[in-house]
């Protein structure tokens, strides 16, 4: 989904879009091959800047908040807590069609995220007189930053406030950035209906810092969730001592994998949509059909001329690689290796496929199952993790706003028939009052 990225440096020069790369999957350069896979973030280039604005935050406080949100928004904000006055009135002022439609989205999002709660509670016995078991409380504060640049991204305040409530968080602060009139209606009516507590205006590295430390106006928080541009993300990378966060994200990314099933003007569709982001979009096609490539890149490069917000999708379309494999098996192995955010899959056997996918943010299946349901209505989480992260991080869900704790109860038997072994392994270590604290009990 749109990530904010689009804020960003651009590092890529502009260069004339047929130039994209287009070839079979085993013809890749060395070169070709580390710009698809090498998908820095780019927060080494930014880390001194945010360091001196977290600072500055964690020093001043609201002025500080004051300070940046003039020189990097060019607002000049009294109040730093939007107030239920200015909420309702956004409320009024959003057509009853887009509120309906909010509510639409927040209901498939709610439910989805209710079906991956588990028990708050278990027990099982182990062994006689040995009960072991789990209780899963909820963090107290969550923040949930909602990007704002080019657009409004009321979505993005569904995705991650709705997960966060639904697992039981208390307090729910969404930071976002405002404009010349504030922030934007349609973005905090999408908060009060997901059911966010507080929403300030706020927004960049400023923002974060602001929800990692705590100012007179904003509550300090357990944990900071929701994408960002590479200052966002860098300054979230740097307050980890302070808070946990979900997970390091970059631009936004679609890999396709597709058969001489799939339709070529979806393809094109899906990969526009995609380029439309931001100018580091990135969108990859493999597939075991030249046929489908070959009519993929024409369809695409004709949609491109009459999109709206063609600037940025011709400068992200040179991003783009169109491959060419020679089995579905070579098709599933470059994904893996890819690790992309979101994965389509168009094949003859989508579920075959799917079996064999290890790495990947979210997986839509089908001809008819565009990145677009994922990103606004279906009910899935579009906050993702990028970059080749899908190796090691989840999507956003329920468990990110959630804590485990452990739980055992022995009896007498039970504690005896552990005994030999804990104080045998404790001895060895060296702990002997470890041991003792088990005789004790049986003496």
């Amino acid at each position: 989904m749109e990530s904010g990225w689009e804020q960003n440096i651009i590092y890529f020069q502009p260069i004339n879009i047929v130039q994209m790369i287009h070839k079979h999957l085993n013809d890749l350069t060395v070169r070709e091959s580390q710009r698809l896979f090498d998908r820095a973030s780019g927060i080494q280039d930014v880390t001194d800047t945010v360091s001196v604005i977290l600072g500055d935050v964690k020093k001043k406080g609201d002025t500080a908040l004051r300070q940046y949100t003039r020189q990097f928004d060019g607002v000049d904000i009294d109040e730093i807590e939007v107030d239920n006055n200015t909420i309702k009135a956004a409320l009024d002022t959003v057509p009853p069609n887009l509120i309906k439609h909010l509510e639409v989205a927040a209901g498939n999002i709610r439910t989805f995220h209710r079906a991956q709660l588990g028990e708050s509670q278990w027990f099982m016995e182990s062994s006689p007189g040995i009960m072991l078991g789990q209780k899963t409380t909820p963090l107290a504060v969550v923040g949930a930053y909602v990007p704002g640049g080019r657009a409004a991204y009321p979505s993005t305040a569904l995705m991650t406030v709705i997960p966060a409530k639904v697992a039981g968080v208390k307090q729910v602060v969404v930071c976002t950035p405002p404009g010349p009139e504030g922030v934007n209606p349609l973005t905090l009516a999408a908060a009060r209906i997901a059911g966010a507590d507080h929403i300030y205006q706020v927004g960049g590295v400023q923002a974060v810092g602001a929800m990692a430390y705590g100012t007179d106006s904003v509550l300090a928080v357990d944990k900071i969730v929701g994408p960002g541009n590479v200052y966002v993300t860098a300054a979230k990378m740097m307050v980890r001592n302070h808070c946990e966060i979900d997970f390091p994200a970059g631009p936004s990314e679609v890999l396709i994998i597709a058969d001489d099933t799939a339709e070529p003007g979806f393809i094109a569709a899906d990969m526009l949509a995609q380029a439309e982001h931001d100018p580091n979009a990135i969108s990859v096609l493999v597939t075991t059909s030249a046929d489908v490539a070959g009519k993929v890149k024409p369809s695409l490069l004709e949609m491109a001329k009459t999109a709206k917000r063609n600037e940025i999708i011709e400068q992200s379309l040179e991003n783009t690689a169109i491959l060419v494999a020679d089995s579905i098996d070579d098709c599933i192995d470059f994904s893996n290796r890819f690790a992309p955010e979101h994965l389509e899959i168009m094949t003859a056997d989508d579920d075959r496929v799917l079996k064999e996918i290890t790495n990947a943010g979210s997986i839509f299946l089908g001809h008819y199952t565009p990145v677009s349901v994922g990103d606004y209505a279906s009910g899935t989480n579009h906050v993702l993790p990028t970059a080749g992260y899908g190796r090691i991080y989840s999507g956003l869900n329920v468990d990110h706003f959630i804590k485990k704790s452990t739980i055992q109860k022995l009896s007498r038997e039970g504690l005896a028939g552990l005994e030999s072994t804990i104080t045998s392994l404790a001895e060895a270590e060296g702990l002997h009052a470890h041991a003792e604290a088990v005789r004790k009990r049986l003496s």
